[in-house]
């Protein structure tokens, strides 16, 4: 809006400079011969003026004349005109013009400002605009010259309407206390420099997506209320080579001045990736300038007083070695997804702006939701405000915050899909099968919830949630995984005596998590301890570990052997129960929804 006004005050003094101007170029100046010819011919239309301009000495005359063409309208296109008076001739021409009748005022002209000031005046603001167009708006961050200027947005840490602090950041208390120091340093860095001590230059902190590494940058920043960059890994590159390098230069050049300071570049690994070299396969010079640039920035010749450089990525394993080394990122700093405690903080926090029933209890909601980040849970309280909005709710209730979380783990209702009777029959038997299988297995997470009614892609769907958070799983819960897989083909068959393309995911994350038990987890008979990477896991420079086709094969047999042994076991145990399966088929029939307790109910009565 700024520059707008400065455009249309500058617009302004132009074009009052040139009305000030005695000798506009418009104004054609024509002899006093044409002038009377003009007379005879009785193209001098309107009134004469005679100005007498004292600046100059001289006295002319003006007016509009008829031109030997005509406009759109057919009407002749009229031009103004001037006629400068002969010193000595100006009483006759008068007396003349009175003769015949041509009405003529005088005015005496007089510039407020010289001729010459005029003009140089007109000149340097014209250069000023010029000025201001080319050199700001052109060589500016959007204009086509300012490809070289840093993208880095700017905040001061002292706006108290969005300054962010360690009291809105939930479930990652033990990443705060490991960048505490850093915030003493910029706060006091007088007492680090007398014991001789010296604070990280970078910090990386890595983590899943989502589970906010960009909100921990910002309550640092917030916390020692200095200067905060903030920038993404993918602002500093165009299709121009050099740059991302010279953007990244003038991003530290900005830096320094307002140090001390923090840089946060988020996604970095799209800059940092490790360099293959000279000349090496997919190499790209590009990126590699780039991140040479940031290396000596970080930790080059020049001092780098006061810039601490924080960077967030989830891939760490791509970053070069050179950025991990001592005095660049020589702290890593890992934000982990939430716990129990830290999904109850972070519920806590989100909710503080929605309004709650009675018997919301968020506890219930945090012990549900393993594995949510922090951003999948601020999205759960946002999906049920905004169901509770649709059901015209006065508060989110249990419900409602159950709905929520089954929408965001397996996808929503899809109650308006038509399917056939016989194809509900065969959902309902289908997770039968997987449900009484889970009940069953002394290793499985509890059942949580069964439903024939189309979720996402599925059109039923059995829940189970993990009791608390799990960090390691056993052989017995992986082949208990398996097993449960399988129950949904076998009840289907016990209904239809045929199979369908119901099971497909069923096959495909059997097949998956056995393949993972023989090649990354070690945990087959055959192998025991030993690792072999699959096709797509490794990158360019570096190549899987070397094993024989006839390991191959033996490692396809493996997988066929466990997956053959799960379904024969699933089968065998939902034989033995094959009147609970019938039953709780005709149940889902009947409700489409059941949770856990109620399956149980019907299976002990089975």
């Amino acid at each position: 809006m700024r520059s707008w006004s400065t455009v249309a005050t500058v617009a302004l003094v132009l074009w009052l400079l040139y009305r000030l101007n005695p000798n506009p170029a418009m104004v054609e100046t024509i002899t006093q011969l044409e002038f009377y010819r003009l007379l005879d011919e009785g193209k001098i239309r309107g009134k004469v003026i005679r100005y007498i301009d004292r600046d100059e000495g001289s006295t002319y005359l003006a007016g509009e004349r008829e031109l030997d063409r005509l406009d759109d309208k057919g009407m002749p296109v009229k031009s103004p005109y001037r006629v400068i008076l002969v010193p000595g001739e100006n009483e006759e021409m008068m007396n003349d013009l009175f003769d015949r009748q041509i009405d003529v005022e005088v005015r005496e002209k007089r510039s407020a400002i010289s001729p010459f000031v005029s003009q140089l005046i007109f000149f340097l603001a014209f250069m000023g605009l010029f000025y201001w167009f080319f050199a700001r708006r052109m060589g500016g961050e959007g204009g086509p010259f300012g490809f070289g200027k840093s993208r880095a947005k700017m905040l001061t840490g002292k706006e108290d309407k969005k300054k962010v602090t360690f009291a809105d950041c939930a479930g990652i208390d033990e990443a705060k206390e490991e960048v505490q120091e850093i915030i003493e340093f910029l706060k006091k860095p007088e007492r680090f420099r007398k014991l001789g001590g010296r604070i990280p230059k970078g910090v990386l902190l890595v983590g899943p997506p989502g589970t906010g590494k960009t909100l921990l940058a910002k309550a640092i920043a917030g916390e020692a209320q200095v200067p905060f960059f903030a920038i993404s890994g993918s602002d500093f590159e165009e299709m121009f080579v050099g740059v991302g390098a010279s953007r990244m230069r003038d991003m530290f050049a900005e830096a320094k001045k307002r140090a001390p300071c923090i840089v946060f570049i988020d996604e970095i690994d799209s800059i940092g990736q490790k360099r293959t070299g000279a000349g090496a396969l997919g190499g790209s010079h590009a990126y590699e300038q780039t991140l040479n640039t940031m290396l000596v920035e970080m930790d080059g010749f020049d001092a780098n007083e006061g810039v601490i450089v924080i960077a967030a990525t989830n891939r760490p394993d791509t970053l070069d070695a050179a950025l991990l080394r001592p005095g660049r990122f020589d702290r890593q700093v890992t934000v982990e997804l939430p716990t129990l405690k830290g999904r109850t903080d972070i519920l806590n926090l989100h909710g503080r702006k929605i309004k709650f029933a009675a018997d919301a209890d968020l506890s219930r909601v945090a012990r549900g939701t393993p594995g949510f980040s922090g951003a999948d849970l601020a999205n759960l309280l946002n999906e049920a405000a905004l169901l509770a909005t649709r059901k015209g709710l006065d508060g989110v209730d249990m419900a409602t915050l159950e709905e929520a979380r089954d929408k965001v783990m397996w996808g929503r209702e899809r109650r308006s899909a038509g399917y056939s009777q016989r194809e509900r029959e065969t959902t309902a038997w289908h997770e039968a099968g997987h449900a009484v299988l889970q009940v069953l297995l002394p290793n499985a997470d509890p059942l949580h919830k069964v439903t024939i009614i189309p979720r996402g892609r599925a059109l039923g769907a059995t829940m189970a949630l993990p009791e608390k958070d799990v960090l390691n799983h056993t052989k017995s819960f992986f082949l208990d995984q398996i097993v449960i897989c399988c129950g949904g083909r076998i009840a289907e068959e016990y209904l239809t005596g045929d199979i369908s393309t119901g099971a497909a995911q069923d096959i495909r994350q059997a097949t998956d998590i056995a393949r993972q038990m023989v090649c990354t987890f070690g945990m087959s008979d055959k192998f025991g301890f030993q690792a072999f990477s699959e096709p797509g896991q490794f990158t360019a420079a570096e190549l899987p570990p070397a094993f024989s086709e006839a390991t191959s094969q033996a490692i396809d047999a493996e997988v066929t052997r466990i997956v053959e042994t799960a379904y024969a076991k699933a089968k065998k145990i939902l034989d033995e129960n094959r009147s609970a399966v019938e039953k709780l088929a005709a149940a889902l029939l009947e409700r489409e929804t059941m949770d856990g307790s109620d399956v149980r109910r019907i299976m002990e009565n089975a």
